[in-house]
């Protein structure tokens, strides 16, 4: 990728993730001058750590609509990035586990279609029929035509590559050590100017800001072997949700999604307070026990890696998008937790509506930083000691 060109960008991003990368291309497209600022390779962080859904997730209203406007600029988005964004509108079965949870699923199937959301109720015979692979006692479930799956790193470098086309200038390898007034200083001590600064390091945002109210939540992933044909849909539990918003417990939740090549991506796990990188095999072994009860035939697959990674949360499980009050120039764009592959381009479109003073896509309020007051207060004593 290219390093820092001349002269003062109108806007810098810091973070390439794909947030930022999507932010970048949506400001450069805007008509803005964009530098896009990455301490180690484009695609790291939390979108290394993210199974890559593009799902409608019904959390919160507030939840739901920026998923909504996520997943509708993906679809445009798509084939301007090409078939090494590896999108596969799969679609999502979400699956009940006994009578109970399937009580739920009529009301939830409900609620999506009158947000104008496809979605179609499975009884246990036509949900056996729509995915083979599922035990036989699940109850039956929910189809989301519209959900779909791609590739998260990928998707950062090939919407960081678009940001450049349109006139962005890309730097890899470069650390953001302080956030200045009317610019940031780089780690190797250089100072850069600019107009505007949008923070989107997902969970190094903290270490720039450190008022910001988020924690990070690390999870467990692993993907098998390839098995072309075995899978043909995303499959997530109805307690997926549960255990996203859930308790400062350690959780898991069944998610298994098909890759083009074959391969099976299989999540999740949730933790607070662990710091360190290292897999935990309990942890591991309880989401792959949980697997096998929605699919027992990954039993006979092999698993040839589990990683983990990190994800910033907020606690009201809303991400942070917009201006940072008392610190005018300032925009943030982060602790989106597991939907920022979903809602990265509606992020994007919401800062561009910020940045430039217009009338944002959506109501705006539910995710601008001036929610939390502290945050605010921490703002204003960092502008006084300045």
């Amino acid at each position: 990728m290219s390093g820092l060109g001349g002269g003062h960008p109108d806007v810098l991003i810091v973070g390439g993730g794909v947030v930022g990368a999507a932010c970048a291309l949506a400001l450069a497209e805007a008509g803005c001058r964009v530098s896009l600022l990455e301490a180690e390779g484009l695609g790291g962080g939390a979108t290394a750590a993210a199974m890559g859904h593009l799902v409608a997730l019904d959390g919160s209203p507030a939840e739901l609509a920026l998923c909504r406007l996520g997943q509708e600029r993906w679809r445009v988005l798509a084939p301007q990035l090409g078939p090494a964004l590896e999108l596969n509108g799969c679609g999502t079965l979400w699956l009940a586990a006994d009578d109970r949870e399937f009580e739920r699923v009529a009301p939830r199937c409900a609620a999506y279609r009158q947000a104008g959301i496809p979605a179609e109720l499975l009884d246990a015979q036509a949900l056996r029929a729509a995915e083979p692979c599922l035990a036989p006692h699940l109850a039956g479930g929910m189809w989301v035509p519209g959900d779909a799956v791609l590739y998260p790193p990928a998707a950062a470098r090939l919407l960081a590559e678009a940001a450049r086309r349109a006139g962005a200038t890309v730097a890899t390898g470069t650390a953001v050590a302080a956030l200045e007034a009317g610019g940031v200083r780089l780690l190797d001590g250089t100072r850069l100017d600019c107009g505007q600064v949008v923070l989107a390091a997902g969970s190094a945002s903290r270490a720039l800001l450190p008022g910001l109210p988020l924690v990070r939540r690390k999870g467990h992933l692993a993907i098998t072997g390839r098995h072309p044909g075995f899978l043909r849909h995303q499959l997530v539990e109805l307690g997926y949700l549960t255990s996203a918003h859930g308790s400062d417990a350690d959780s898991v939740a069944f998610n298994l999604q098909p890759r083009p090549n074959g391969q099976l991506l299989l999540g999740s796990s949730r933790q607070f307070g662990d710091e360190q990188p290292e897999l935990r095999p309990e942890l591991l072994r309880r989401m792959l026990r949980r697997a096998l009860d929605y699919v027992p035939g990954l039993a006979a697959l092999e698993v040839l890696r589990a990683w983990t990674g990190f994800r910033p949360t907020t606690p009201d499980h809303r991400p942070l998008i917009g201006a940072v009050p008392g610190r005018p120039g300032l925009f943030l764009a982060c602790g989106h937790e597991g939907l920022g592959i979903t809602t990265a381009p509606a992020t994007a479109e919401l800062i561009v509506s910020a940045v430039l003073g217009r009338a944002a896509p959506l109501d705006p309020a539910p995710y601008l930083p001036a929610r939390f007051p502290a945050l605010a207060l921490d703002a204003f004593r960092e502008v006084q000691h300045a």
